[in-house]
């Protein structure tokens, strides 16, 4: 029936109706599906009732909770305020964690509360992170590699229209860290290997596109040291191959291109927080899913390869537990109980979430202490360009600043470069594979 013969009050719009098919247009990518809707309530709901307000605790409890963690408080003051720096005797390490005492006092708490697993704090670090990014999911796991093998083995899902299969060739770069390789050689698939930039240590755009053939299916591609790669380039390269694009931030929390965070141009992206990255739970790390099918998938590889999205700890969340019909298993078999993927147990723990939430709040800062260091250090090196090659960066970039890379020219001793820098007490590491490069902590 049209809604002008509906006797509304107020006029309707001609083109007023609520079409998922629009929505998809507007939003650049389709609607998310209802099961997932309402679990993302579920979970919201419950990170607001245990979380908020330092979790829900009754009586006596909820004063001695405050004692405890007023404690913790003059505890940190008393024991991890930081020693004085001292030039050529205090180690600069090239990177670690920096933290205060909400971190602490975050960790205890929610060792009050006693949810080993994944739970509410973790529910709170993804929803916080998820709008930060701008993003449609992100789904916590216990590692950056972990991170990578959940992205890439997402893709071998059959419930995808064209996933990757055993032999299909991905293009990523030969220099870059082990676990950005090695989730391909697990998943059966072909690395194709080709050369980075000197000075920006990226991927070569030119080089992706000449190294695609008939059998490319993806491009993984890391922003080395928070240096964002040509991710307009790449992008159109996947594109106009039909390539999914699988983003390695792990070193990149806070950079942006073009002014948008890494992380949000590629099909997936991953990021890390152990103590060498921008903001840190220890261990830990992320996958980010740029479109709504994506999500779902990533959770079932990470959470065992299970069907069933109720959250931990809950059952019969859809209300049909029992009265599915799922492939050749009997009628009423478990939901819960039953695998759509071969999968792991990648989740963190609520813990670890909990010192991410107060790392978050701190990310900003961090992102700007980075570039000024890194702008202080380029600055200090400028006068030595004859023997050294600084870093470079797109003008369109934004970096974050992981560590400060350099490569040095003919005529320089790389080994007695590093040997003076150790022995000033300045922490040195290759770039991953590269062969002549080294980075000074920013």
């Amino acid at each position: 029936m049209p809604t002008a013969e509906l006797s509304q009050r107020a006029p309707r719009p001609l083109a007023g109706g609520l079409k998922t098919d629009r929505l998809g247009g507007l939003l650049g990518t389709e609607a998310m599906p209802l099961d997932e809707a309402l679990k993302r309530v579920r979970r919201q709901w419950r990170a607001d009732t245990h979380v908020a307000a330092g979790s829900s605790v009754r009586g006596g409890a909820d004063s001695l909770k405050r004692e405890i963690l007023e404690k913790v408080r003059e505890y940190y003051v008393a024991a991890h305020q930081a020693t004085p720096f001292a030039p050529f005797a205090s180690r600069v390490p090239y990177a670690g964690r920096v933290y205060g005492e909400s971190e602490l006092t975050n960790l205890v708490d929610a060792s009050l509360d006693f949810w080993l697993t994944l739970g509410p704090w973790g529910d709170r670090f993804e929803q916080t992170l998820r709008q930060r990014l701008g993003v449609r999911d992100v789904a916590l796991v216990n590692s950056g590699s972990s991170a990578n093998l959940v992205a890439v083995t997402a893709l071998t899902s059959t419930q995808l229209e064209e996933p990757l299969r055993p032999g299909d060739e991905v293009i990523t770069p030969a220099a870059t860290f082990p676990t950005t390789l090695a989730p391909l050689l697990q998943n059966q698939l072909t690395p194709v290997l080709v050369d980075c930039e000197i000075g920006t240590y990226n991927i070569d755009p030119a080089l992706v596109d000449a190294a695609v053939s008939e059998k490319t299916r993806a491009i993984m591609v890391p922003h080395t040291l928070g240096n964002p790669c040509d991710l307009e380039q790449l992008t159109i390269i996947a594109a106009r191959h039909h390539l999914y694009l699988i983003e390695d931030s792990c070193d990149a929390l806070g950079s942006c291109y073009d002014g948008r965070p890494v992380g949000t141009f590629g099909d997936l992206a991953t990021i890390s927080f152990y103590p060498a990255h921008h903001i840190t739970m220890g261990e830990g790390g992320a996958v980010i899913s740029n479109k709504a099918r994506y999500g779902r998938i990533v959770r079932s590889v990470r959470d065992w390869g299970r069907d069933c999205w109720c959250a931990p700890g809950e059952s019969n969340t859809c209300g049909r537990r029992f009265g599915w019909k799922l492939g050749d298993l009997p009628q009423g078999y478990d939901h819960k109980y039953s695998y759509s993927h071969i999968g792991y147990n990648l989740k963190p723990t609520d813990l670890q979430a909990a010192v991410g939430v107060a790392q978050l709040q701190r990310l900003d800062d961090f992102v700007n202490r980075r570039r000024a260091n890194f702008n202080l250090l380029f600055n200090g090196l400028k006068p030595f360009e004859d023997g050294l090659i600084l870093p470079r960066w797109d003008a369109r970039a934004e970096p974050a600043w992981f560590g400060f890379p350099i490569t040095v020219r003919d005529g320089v001793s790389r080994r007695a470069l590093v040997q003076w820098l150790e022995d000033a007490n300045i922490e040195t590491r290759d770039v991953f594979a590269g062969r002549r490069c080294g980075f000074l902590a920013s």
